[in-house]
């Protein structure tokens, strides 16, 4: 597409970006997920993701905006380490199903599920009340210590990894009921597709990623970051 066209793809690296004014577009994505009808409905019936429930999948889909309120309020860290080095540490990446890790997130998701679906969607709607302030007053340079993990992020950083989560596990809601998540700008979707290209890269290597997205004839079976 040319350069001036409306509708292209801006391509700019995510890292050059102020992901503020995105992550508010990511809760109001999470927000309208939780708002249908068929969510609620569902609530207690197995979801597209082996062991989670509709309901417990999308609590801590809900829970990303929370999140981000409760760390964005702590006091910053000193120092930092890198978005890749953060999921190259992060045990959940490798863990099996039945590990500790995968085992006490999907636990955590059916605690919140247990509130029932218009609790947790008003947990959404008080985050994202207290998003505009307190994300305004957060520097780029500001680390954001991530206390599961032991470690810090730079802001921008931590916005991109809770988006991430935001738009897989809303794509992983939509698979278990059924319908189309709601379109998606590219100031999320851009910084979201490259945290997942170099995470899959890592984990499969470059000519796989190259070849599933270029050569159908080549593609290997899967290129999952994930």
């Amino acid at each position: 597409m040319p350069d001036d066209d409306p509708a292209a793809t801006d391509l700019t690296d995510p890292r050059d970006r102020d992901l503020r004014r995105a992550f508010l577009a990511a809760v109001d994505h999470v927000a309208a997920i939780l708002a249908r009808d068929d969510v609620a409905a569902a609530w207690d019936t197995p979801s597209a993701l082996p062991q989670w429930s509709v309901g417990g999948l999308v609590a801590h889909l809900a829970s990303q905006p929370v999140i981000a309120v409760d760390l964005l309020s702590a006091e910053p860290w000193p120092d930092a380490i890198s978005l890749d080095e953060h999921y190259a540490r992060s045990a959940w990446v490798k863990g099996g199903l039945d590990d500790d890790v995968n085992v006490s997130i999907r636990a955590g998701g059916d605690a919140q599920a247990a509130a029932g679906r218009d609790s947790v969607l008003a947990s959404v709607t008080e985050a994202r009340v207290a998003l505009p302030d307190l994300l305004a007053a957060q520097p780029a340079e500001r680390a954001v210590l991530i206390p599961w993990a032991g470690w810090a992020l730079r802001r921008d950083d931590f916005l991109t990894g809770r988006m991430m989560e935001v738009v897989v596990h809303g794509e992983d809601v939509a698979a278990s009921l059924g319908f189309d998540t709601p379109p998606l700008p590219d100031e999320v979707l851009v910084p979201v597709l490259a945290l997942l290209t170099r995470v899959a890269v890592r984990r499969h290597g470059q000519g796989a990623v190259v070849s599933a997205l270029s050569r159908a004839e080549r593609a290997p079976r899967t290129i999952s970051a994930f």
